[in-house]
């Protein structure tokens, strides 16, 4: 249902309608909008109408708009409790909403993949299109505000919400954040939906993520974790941006002064700062900080309290302006004043289309990681067919099914309606009977009769998972139900073809991986799953996803090997926090600075099982002809030769790194462009990709915390171009 749009003729016969008398002349004459609502007229900027309605606010109504509840129930005056005078008319109605995977909160809706999955197809278009979906899905449902896309840089890969962002490195983040920015909000402007991106800052685990404090260098702090943010608030213009649970070097992300100096300072962000449910732990401080609006219900951005601030002279009526000002612009900037949603929302707002949108991203950002002697795709010749684990089944067993890895778990539940995903047996066995082939499916419950299955079968299909989600990080990067033995238990049951489906939200260890011919890496991915395995077994599709994170050979191996890195220590050392302890902040240090993800492996010279950027197919293609071109501009244009040499269409993407001059102090190589190339087989593709000195993602800089400045350097820059960050059979130079 497309909501009508209150244009200037509509406005105008509302206020004339209902008044009797009048002469058409003089209905004529009035203006576009109700008399009593100047801010409805939409000649005007979004900031001039802003104003409009501030000036015309007492101090009482203007506060409304620094709470969630408040801002965006205009006909209520009671929250939790506090009191509210009545608000100003023509003033909306809207409901914020949950939203990294789908909108949250709701039946009836697509549960797209994961964000990491996203990640791993590379595809900034994609991304968008995603984007616009769920902003059309969200709209329909009466969901005007969407709290995402969120970014992490991977510190980690045992925060328990890796699968709701998109690696570890800052240009694959913020550039696909970005894109998903301008899908859900410039996507559909009959329908417009605001976005918030969250969480900011250096929100890297979910242990003790409101009773921890991230302790940074400054220039890590720009160039890890500031990095994406700047990038996506470039790229995609969000209007809200979420500060984050956690401290930052001891002070709490809500009352920051980053917010105010680096946020809407230095990167220019110009929309409202609103923060995290019960991320709020001062009044004056966080305001005077930079928060706007306080989520969920009033506890410090409370009438009384604010008002008590003033009185004390720890804030002032210019401040608490500002902040309703910033609120009221990107409402009205985002579409929410003119294009109400639904008063009714639908109940199913899944369509086809969608759900074509959910398998595209499934498919494409499903990653190969292993394919030994040709197994995959499957031949028709591979008639019985042995598909192992419960995650295969919409059947539970213990509790587990497909639903299980649909999405991240919230509160136990996957955190997008998913009550009937496409189970990967059920499409495994149509796809199997088009070539006359059968299939046995066992849980593998018991690894005794799982073993049997794959000893009987021409192909095993063994699908390994952990589950993760908010408010806990992993315990370990092993699969969860004993996944490793039974994997290990299908190979030794005479069964070397066996094919592995990981289905986790993150890095997995593979203690089996030598033993097994394919690991195919999908991770959550979505109400249509069971489709993308079953097209990419049989090669129905190509697989052509490339991995946004490294996947260690063992957790030894991770940059955060000390305590005092991760988990964090108390004051007495421990890593455990003390029972009944509900004060004492966790000390998590990040001394690892800017070595975070690949690299780290590329500084410390550690084989990681997997790199990033990897991701195999079922052709091969070459790369040749690198000419690297200074522009007088500062850019920098690469552009090389990407050919098919094999025997099937596929996508590759090609990756360009970058190596600064040794002066900079980088740890190795950063990634600085990336494009996908489809090409048939035999196919060319002359790709030409600049680096923009002048980019949010600085890529021929480096922070310097003396001059406080991104700083360029001279010397020689190496540029390595290939299809992973260990694979770059192309090298070139330039000096500055």
């Amino acid at each position: 249902m497309t909501a009508p749009l209150i244009t200037a003729a509509v406005i105008t016969a509302m206020a004339t309608a209902s008044i009797p008398g009048i002469p058409a002349a003089a209905a004529q004459a009035r203006p576009a909008f109700p008399v009593q609502c100047p801010w409805m007229d939409t000649t005007k900027t979004a900031g001039q109408r802003a104003r409009l309605l501030l000036d015309a606010s007492s101090p009482g109504q203007k506060i409304r708009w620094l709470d969630e509840h408040s801002a965006t129930r205009p006909a209520e005056t009671t929250f939790e409790g506090v009191g509210y005078p009545a608000q100003l008319p023509c003033t909306p109605t809207i409901t914020y909403t949950d939203g990294p995977d789908g909108v949250r909160g709701s039946t009836g809706v697509t549960a797209f993949p994961a964000p990491i999955s996203m990640a791993s197809t590379w595809s900034d278009q994609l991304s968008r299109t995603k984007g616009k979906a769920q902003a059309e899905e969200a709209f329909d449902k009466g969901k005007a505000v969407v709290l995402a896309p969120g970014i992490a840089s991977g510190r980690t890969p045992l925060s328990g919400r890796n699968s709701e962002y998109f690696g570890e490195d800052a240009l694959l983040s913020g550039r696909l954040a970005g894109a998903t920015i301008r899908g859900l909000q410039k996507g559909n402007p009959g329908k417009p939906t605001l976005a918030v991106l969250k969480h900011y800052v250096a929100n890297e685990q979910e242990l003790d993520r409101t009773l921890s404090s991230s302790n940074i260098d400054e220039r890590t702090l720009r160039q890890v974790y500031d990095l994406p943010f700047e990038i996506a608030i470039s790229d995609g213009r969000p209007e809200g941006v979420m500060c984050s649970y956690n401290q930052i070097n001891g002070v709490y992300a809500c009352e920051n002064p980053l917010l105010r100096k680096v946020l809407k300072g230095t990167l220019g962000f110009d929309g409202f700062v609103v923060s995290d449910f019960w991320a709020v732990h001062s009044t004056a401080p966080s305001l005077t900080a930079g928060l706007d609006q306080e989520l969920n219900k009033p506890v410090h951005f409370t009438p009384d309290k604010l008002t008590a601030a003033l009185d004390a002279g720890r804030i002032t009526r210019t401040q608490i302006d500002q902040a309703a000002f910033r609120v009221v612009r990107s409402y009205i900037r985002a579409g929410l004043f003119d294009r109400p949603v639904p008063t009714a929302p639908a109940d199913d707002v899944s369509t086809p289309a969608n759900k074509a949108v959910s398998l595209d991203v499934a498919t494409r950002g499903s990653v190969l990681l292993r394919n030994r002697s040709g197994i995959l795709p499957l031949k028709p010749s591979r008639r019985k067919i042995a598909v192992i684990g419960p995650t295969a089944s919409n059947t539970p067993t213990d509790g587990i099914s497909a639903a299980s890895v649909c999405a991240s778990l919230f509160f136990g539940q996957p955190s997008v309606s998913c009550p009937n995903p496409v189970a990967a047996v059920d499409a495994i066995t149509r796809r199997a009977a088009r070539d006359g082939g059968t299939v046995t499916f066992d849980n593998g419950k018991d690894i005794a009769a799982a073993a049997a299955a794959a000893k009987g079968a021409d192909v095993a299909v063994v699908f390994g998972h952990y589950t993760e989600g908010e408010f806990a990080d992993r315990p370990d990067l092993n699969l969860d139900g004993n996944g490793d033995a039974l994997i290990s238990a299908a190979v030794a049951a005479a069964n070397p073809d066996t094919v592995v489906v990981l289905q986790t939200g993150s890095a997995a260890l593979m203690p089996w991986h030598d033993e097994v011919k394919a690991v195919l890496q999908t991770w959550y991915a979505g109400d249509q799953q069971g489709t993308a395995v079953a097209r990419l077994l049989w090669g129905d599709a190509n697989p052509s996803g490339k991995l946004p994170m490294t996947f260690p050979k063992s957790e030894a191996d991770l940059p955060t090997r000390t305590a005092r890195q991760y988990p964090g220590v108390f004051p007495d050392g421990s890593t455990t926090r003390p029972p009944g302890d509900e004060t004492t902040i966790r000390q998590v240090d990040y001394s690892e600075g800017l070595k975070v993800g690949y690299k780290w492996y590329d500084q410390q010279g550690i084989e990681p099982l997997y790199a990033f950027g990897h991701g195999l197919s079922y052709t091969r293609f070459g790369y040749e002809n690198l000419r690297v071109t200074p522009k007088s501009s500062g850019d920098v244009e690469v552009s090389f030769l990407i050919s098919n040499i094999g025997a099937r269409p596929g996508t590759e993407t090609g990756q360009v790194y970058l190596t600064l001059p040794g002066s900079a102090g980088e740890p190795g190589k950063r990634l600085v462009a990336y494009t996908n190339a489809t090409l048939k087989p035999g196919g060319t593709r002359v790709v030409k990709l600049t680096i923009k000195a002048g980019g949010p993602d600085h890529p021929l800089s480096y922070w310097n915390p003396t001059t406080d400045r991104w700083t360029t350097p001279h010397g020689t820059y190496t540029v390595r171009v290939g299809s992973s960050s260990r694979d770059l059979p192309l090298t070139g130079s330039f000096t500055r």
